[in-house]
C-alpha cells in the first residue's frame, strides 16, 4: 500500500494508477494521505482520500485547505504523545506510528491508528505518505478483555482459600496460595502427588473425590483433618472440572466454623437449661398472632395454665391481656426497634387475678418464622409494697402537715375542716366527719367532707339518750369501731335508720379522747358499698384522732391564754402610762443638763478668753516683776493699773473668792518686786488655748448631737484644697521640725466637700501625730480614685498604736485623765469622723507593722450635674 501511495505522486505516475489508488482507498476503513512539509514548516496536502469523511466527518477539501483542523480534533490527553511521535520521526527518520483518540465534530470519541514513512526530498522538504485507520472497535474489545481479566483476577485474589489444579492421577499441576496458611513452598508442591504430601487416609478420600468429580462432571465436597504447627485443623475441599482429566480444588480452613458449631450446640444446650430453669416466665410466640410455640415451667406457675393448655393458643384466646391495646403497643415497638426492655404490663391469670410484670422481648427468627422471645418478671408484690410505701408516705405527710397546722394555727374550725378534707382524699372515702360528744348538748357534727352525690351530716345533732348511750358504748374504752358492711352489724333500729338516712354502707370510727374522757369521734363512711378497711387506714385515723385531740386541747389553752392576755394588756397599759411619765421627767432632766452644759461652757469660754487676752498682753509688753518700778509719771501708773484691773476682773471669774484689787490697793513698788518668768506665761497661754479648744469642741459636739452637723457641699479640687491646708500648717510643721511630702496628683477629679471643715479634719489628723511624737516627724500624703470615691492617706513614721487604740480612736469616750491633752485630742478625732460621715465617706487609721500610722478617709466624686452648677 505504501508503494502504491508513493508512486501515485511521482512525475511518471500514470492516470490509471490514480484510479487504482482511489479504488483501493474507497474500500479501506480509513484514510490515505500524502503530506508535504516544506522547510519553512508550511504544509501542503497533495492528496487525501475520501475516508476522511467517515473517519473525521470532514470533507477532503476542508482538510487540504487547513491541515490544523485535524490537529484540533485530537483528544487533549493525547496531544502531547502525538507531537512527541512526530518529533521523533523527523529526528530519526524512522517510520511514524501513533495510536490515539479523536473527538469528531458530532462529539463521537474514536480510536485511530496512524502510520507513515517520511521521505526527505532533494530540496529538503519532507514528504509523508501514510494511512490512518479507525481502531475503535478493537480498542473497546481490548478494554473489555482487560476489564474482564482484571475482574477475574480480583475475584481470585480476593478469595483467601487455597486453590489447586490436580490431574486425575492426583498430581498437583498448579496452585494459588496467596492469603492461605501454607507451610510448603510452590516448588515443594507442584509436580508432587497427593499420596506424597497428604496422610494416606486423606489422600484416599481426595482420589475418590477427584474421580467422582471427573466422572460425574458435578461439584464434589469432602472434609478432612490435617495436623499443622497450630494443631489439628479441619478443612473442606470443593472440586469442579477445570479441564481434560483435571480438577480445580478449592480448600478452605473450617476449623473456626467447626468450633463455632460446637459452641452453638453448647449454647443451645445452655439456653435450653436456662429456658427451663429460669425463675422468670419465658415464652416463645409468633410475632403477628401471638400464638405460643414454647413456654417454660415458670410460665405455668405464673399464669396457671399448663403447657398443653398454652402451646398452640394465642394470648388473646387465653385472655392474658388485661388491656388488649397493650399487645398492639408491644407489637409496634418490636416492629420498630426489634427489642423492648422492662415494659410494665398487667396480665390476667387463669384464676382471674391481676398481676403486674416487667416484660422484656426480642424478635427472633425461628425456622423462618418471625417470633417473640419474651421474659416476664413478676413485680406484683413489689408494686404492692411500693403502694404501701406511698400510702405510708402520704399518711406521714398528712400527719406532719396536720401537726404543723396545729402548732402554727389557733383556728380550731379551720384545722378540723382541713383534717377531714385531707383524710377523705387519702382514704378515697365518700364521707369523713368529726362529731362532738357533750353531756349537755348531746352529739353534733363539728366538721365534714363529703362527696356531693351523698347526703351531708353537717349540722346534724341529737339529744336522744338511748341513741347517745348506744353510740358511746360502741366507742367506749378508746375502742376503734370497724364496720365493713353495715348490714352484717347488729345495731338498734335507730342506728340502722340513721345509716339508711345517710346511705352509710361501711364505717370506720375512731374516738377522740381528752383526759381519758370521750370528747367525740373521727368517722369515715363508705356510701357506695361495703369496704375492707386496711390496717394503714385504721392507723391513720387513730393518729389523726390524737392530733385532733391535741388541736382541741390547744384551742382550750388558747382561750385561757386569751383571757390572761386581756388582763395582761390592762397591766401593760398601766405600766406604759407610768413609763411615759418617767420618760417625760427624764427629758426634762436632759433639757436642764443641756442648759447647764451650754451655760457653763460659755462662761468657761469667756473666762479662758479673758485670761488669754491678759496673758498675751503681758507677754507682749514684756511685763516682769522688776518693771513695776520703772514707770514714769501718772500716765505709766494708769496703764499699769488698768492691766491689774483686767487681770483681777478675769481672775474673779475663775475664782470668785479671790480679792479684787481696787484703786486704793497699794501698788507694788521697786523695793518689793514680784518676778514672773516668760516661760510661765507661755505655759499659761498654752493651757488656756487647750481649754478653749476643748470648750469649743464640746460646744460643737453638743450642737451636732442636737441639731446635726451642717455642711455646705460643693465641687472642690482636692489638690488645691490640700495646698491651702499645708500653707496654714507650715508654722506648726516648722516648729516641730516636721516635713511633709505631697504625692497627690494634680489631675484628680473633683470631690463634693465643705472646704472649711475638710481643712480642719486635715489639720486635726496632722496635729494628732505631732502631739504624740517627738520633733522630726516625716509625713507623706497620697490620694487615689477607688469605686467612685477618692481615698486620701496621711502616713507618718512616728510611733504606732495597738489595734484596740486604732479601733477606738474616733469614738467619743473618756480619755486618760493623766494626759492633759487626751480629752482635747479625742474630741477633735470624734469631730473628724462626724465631718467625714456627713460628707458620705469613711475614716480610719492603720498602725503600720514597722513604724508609724496611716490615717485615711474617703470622699465621693462630684457628679456632672454638680460640676455644671453655676
Amino acid at each position: 500500500m505504501d508503494e502504491i501511495v508513493k508512486s501515485a505522486y511521482k512525475p511518471d505516475f500514470q492516470p490509471e494508477n490514480i484510479t487504482l489508488l482511489e479504488t483501493i482507498a474507497a474500500n479501506l476503513p480509513g484514510m490515505i494521505f500524502q503530506i508535504l512539509q516544506r522547510q519553512d514548516d508550511s504544509v501542503f496536502i497533495p492528496y487525501i482520500s475520501f475516508g476522511c469523511k467517515y473517519l473525521y466527518e470532514l470533507e477532503p477539501e476542508a482538510i487540504q485547505a487547513d491541515f490544523q483542523v485535524l490537529y484540533k480534533l485530537i483528544h487533549p490527553q493525547d496531544i502531547k504523545a502525538f507531537a512527541e511521535s512526530i518529533a521523533v520521526c523527523r529526528t530519526t527518520f524512522t517510520p511514524w506510528h501513533w495510536e490515539g483518540r479523536i473527538i469528531t465534530p458530532s462529539g463521537k470519541l474514536k480510536w485511530i491508528q496512524g502510520t507513515s514513512q517520511p521521505e526527505l526530498q532533494a530540496n529538503g522538504d519532507f514528504l509523508w505518505n501514510g494511512l490512518v485507520m479507525d481502531i475503535t472497535d478493537r480498542k473497546q474489545a481490548e478494554e473489555k478483555l482487560q476489564e474482564s481479566e482484571a475482574r477475574y483476577k480480583a475475584i481470585l485474589d480476593a478469595i483467601p482459600d487455597l486453590m489447586f489444579r490436580i490431574s486425575r492421577d492426583g498430581e498437583y499441576l498448579d496452585l494459588k496460595s496467596e492469603g492461605a496458611n501454607v507451610t510448603l513452598s510452590r516448588e515443594e508442591i507442584v509436580g508432587k502427588h497427593v499420596q506424597e504430601l497428604l496422610p494416606s487416609d486423606v489422600a484416599a478420600i481426595s482420589q475418590v473425590a477427584i474421580a467422582k468429580t471427573l466422572d460425574s462432571g458435578t461439584l464434589q465436597t469432602c472434609e478432612y483433618q490435617l495436623p499443622t504447627p497450630l494443631g489439628i485443623r479441619n478443612y473442606e475441599a470443593r472440586l469442579v472440572v477445570s479441564g481434560q482429566d483435571e480438577v480445580l480444588a478449592i480448600v478452605r480452613d473450617i476449623t473456626d466454623q467447626k468450633q463455632g458449631e460446637v459452641a452453638l450446640q453448647n449454647l443451645a444446650q445452655k439456653f435450653a437449661k436456662a429456658f427451663s430453669c429460669s425463675p422468670d416466665s419465658i415464652t416463645i410466640s409468633t410475632l403477628q398472632e401471638g400464638r405460643f410455640i414454647e413456654v417454660n415451667d415458670s410460665f405455668v406457675k405464673l399464669s396457671g395454665y399448663e403447657r398443653d393448655e398454652a402451646i398452640g393458643k394465642t394470648s388473646f384466646e387465653l385472655n392474658l391481656w388485661v388491656d388488649d391495646r397493650d399487645r398492639l403497643n408491644l407489637l409496634e415497638q418490636l416492629q420498630g426497634t426489634g427489642v423492648v426492655r422492662n415494659l410494665e404490663f398487667e396480665f390476667r391469670q387463669k384464676s382471674g387475678e391481676i398481676i403486674t410484670t416487667l416484660l422484656s422481648a426480642e424478635v427472633i427468627d425461628l425456622d423462618g418464622i418471625p417470633s417473640i422471645l419474651a421474659v416476664h418478671h413478676d413485680i406484683t408484690e413489689r408494686k404492692q409494697v411500693e403502694a404501701q410505701f406511698r400510702l405510708c408516705a402520704q399518711r406521714d405527710r398528712l400527719l406532719a402537715e396536720t401537726l404543723v397546722r396545729i402548732r402554727s394555727s389557733l383556728n380550731l374550725e379551720q384545722i378540723l375542716q382541713t383534717t377531714v378534707t385531707e383524710v377523705r382524699q387519702f382514704l378515697q372515702a365518700d364521707r369523713v366527719f368529726i362529731s362532738l360528744n357533750n353531756a349537755n348538748l348531746g352529739i353534733r357534727t363539728l366538721a365534714e367532707s363529703v362527696d356531693p352525690k351523698y347526703p351531708s351530716v353537717s349540722g346534724w345533732s341529737t339529744n336522744d339518750e338511748a341513741y347517745l348511750k348506744e353510740v358511746r358504748n360502741l366507742l367506749k374504752d378508746n375502742f376503734v369501731r370497724v364496720v365493713e358492711d353495715i348490714t352484717q352489724m347488729t345495731v338498734s333500729p335507730k342506728v340502722k335508720a340513721h345509716c339508711q338516712k345517710f346511705q352509710t354502707k361501711a364505717s370506720l370510727a375512731v374516738p377522740i379522747m381528752l383526759d381519758d374522757e370521750l370528747f367525740g369521734a373521727l368517722i369515715a363512711n363508705q356510701c357506695s358499698g361495703s369496704r375492707h378497711w386496711l390496717p394503714i387506714e385504721i392507723d391513720l385515723l387513730q393518729q389523726m384522732s390524737e392530733q385532733v385531740a391535741i388541736a382541741i386541747q390547744q384551742s382550750q389553752i388558747c382561750q385561757k391564754l386569751a383571757e390572761l392576755n386581756t388582763n395582761l394588756e390592762h397591766q401593760v397599759e398601766e405600766r406604759t402610762a407610768q413609763l411615759q411619765q418617767k420618760m417625760q421627767e427624764v427629758e426634762k432632766l436632759h433639757r436642764v443638763k443641756d442648759v447647764v452644759l451650754h451655760t457653763v461652757a460659755h462662761d468657761l469660754r469667756t473666762s479662758v478668753m479673758g485670761n488669754l487676752m491678759v496673758l498675751k498682753n503681758l507677754l507682749n509688753q514684756g511685763l516682769r516683776a522688776r518693771d513695776w518700778g520703772l514707770g514714769t509719771g501718772n500716765q505709766g501708773k494708769s496703764e499699769q493699773r488698768q492691766i491689774i484691773e483686767e487681770v483681777s476682773s478675769q481672775s474673779s471669774i475663775l475664782n470668785p473668792q479671790s480679792p479684787i484689787p481696787n484703786a486704793q490697793s497699794p501698788m507694788p513698788n521697786a523695793q518689793s518686786p514680784i518676778p514672773i518668768s516668760r516661760s510661765i506665761i507661755e505655759r499659761m497661754i498654752q493651757g488656756n488655748d487647750r481649754q478653749l479648744t476643748m470648750i469649743n469642741s464640746l460646744l460643737e459636739i453638743n450642737s451636732c448631737e442636737k441639731q446635726g452637723l451642717e455642711i455646705k457641699l460643693e465641687p472642690v479640687q482636692l489638690s488645691t484644697l490640700l495646698g491651702g491646708t499645708f500653707a496654714q500648717l507650715e508654722p506648726i510643721l516648722t516648729q516641730n521640725q516636721a516635713t511633709l511630702k505631697n504625692l497627690v496628683p494634680a489631675d484628680l477629679p473633683l470631690v463634693m466637700a465643705d472646704g472649711t471643715r475638710l481643712q480642719k479634719v486635715l489639720a486635726n489628723l496632722i496635729t494628732h501625730s505631732l502631739q504624740n511624737n517627738p520633733p522630726g516627724l516625716n509625713f507623706s500624703l497620697s490620694a487615689t480614685v477607688e469605686a467612685g470615691m477618692i481615698r486620701t492617706q496621711i502616713q507618718d513614721d512616728g510611733v504606732g498604736m495597738s489595734k484596740v487604740e486604732c479601733d477606738r480612736l474616733f469614738d467619743l469616750h473618756v480619755r486618760d485623765p493623766q494626759d492633759c491633752c487626751s480629752t482635747s485630742i479625742g474630741l477633735k478625732m470624734y469631730l473628724c469622723r462626724k465631718v467625714i460621715k456627713a460628707h458620705g465617706g469613711e475614716i480610719g487609721v492603720i498602725s503600720n507593722r514597722k513604724r508609724g500610722l496611716t490615717f485615711w478617709f474617703t470622699l465621693p466624686l462630684a457628679t456632672s450635674s454638680a460640676t455644671n452648677r453655676p
